[in-house]
């Protein structure tokens, strides 16, 4: 299998089961790996790229740190820091919350944070706010919800402080 930024997390787990330990050494963020109900659903989900950004670094230097790990050669890296730092607030972010989750008490609890979210979205009105906190930026729920026609805009408050807004 070679490893690049569009590689599925679980399948690169399976196929290279060392580097689960590798990527807790890089980074304490991966190390929610080890929790079954992240495996089972989100890891299904979750691409290299989408890990990369969880753990602060660009997609093509988790890649290549990947396949130094297994012996492939590092791909050409074009990428440079993007930043979402310089986007601009959405207005609708300052409503109040109907619901306001946290991320990591829910995958503490052994449930699947994709699930939990849909769950209390299908619950809210149109123009409803849902607020996710986490210590990680939750890019796969993120890009899952763009996905689904909702307004997402997320943003770190501190270094492991990160909020989600979704508009429904």
């Amino acid at each position: 299998m070679e490893i690049t930024k569009d590689t599925n997390i679980n399948k690169l787990l399976k196929e290279y089961p060392q580097l689960e330990e590798f990527l807790m050494r890089l980074n304490p963020k991966y190390k929610k790996l080890k929790n079954p109900i992240l495996r089972r659903t989100i890891a299904n989900i979750a691409t290299l790229k989408q890990v990369a950004l969880i753990g602060g670094y660009l997609p093509e230097e988790l890649v290549n740190l990947l396949r130094a790990e297994v012996g492939q050669k590092p791909l050409e890296t074009t990428q440079t820091k993007e930043t979402k730092k310089d986007q601009k607030e959405p207005e609708w972010i300052t409503k109040e919350p109907k619901v306001t989750l946290n991320a990591n008490q829910i995958l503490d609890m052994e449930k699947n944070p994709l699930s939990e979210v849909s769950k209390e979205l299908k619950r809210l009105n149109p123009g409803d706010l849902l607020i996710i906190e986490s210590d990680f930026l939750p890019q796969p729920l993120i890009e899952k919800f763009e996905e689904e026609g909702f307004k997402v805009f997320s943003k770190e408050l501190d270094k492991d402080h990160f909020k989600t807004y979704i508009l429904k």
